[in-house]
């Protein structure tokens, strides 16, 4: 029981820890810059206009959702590290 009770208070911990970080991506050479945090919460998006050209609004929806992705991905990779080390005490397997 006291096994599972610090496998939980380890978790809160990486949770509170992802919160906190930051990811930045960006798409498009620099035209399309994006950050979210370890929770998959966007933080700030950020386009360059000089770099966007307004009759072409498809390239800029694919540099954002290039940018999204990316961000995503990243994200699930920091959690999927952090929690390596506590899943081997929930008995989960594959983790």
């Amino acid at each position: 029981m006291f096994d599972k009770m610090k496998t939980l208070n380890e978790l809160r911990k990486i949770q509170k820890e992802l919160k906190k970080v930051e990811i930045e991506v960006e798409a498009g050479d620099g035209a399309v810059k994006l950050v979210i945090n370890g929770e998959q919460k966007v933080q700030k998006v950020m386009i360059d206009g000089s770099k966007v050209d307004p009759s072409d609004i498809t390239r800029l929806e694919k540099w954002l959702e290039s940018a999204f992705n990316q961000a995503i991905t990243k994200s699930q990779q920091e959690a999927a590290e952090k929690m390596k080390s506590v899943a081997g005490g929930l008995g989960l397997p594959g983790l």
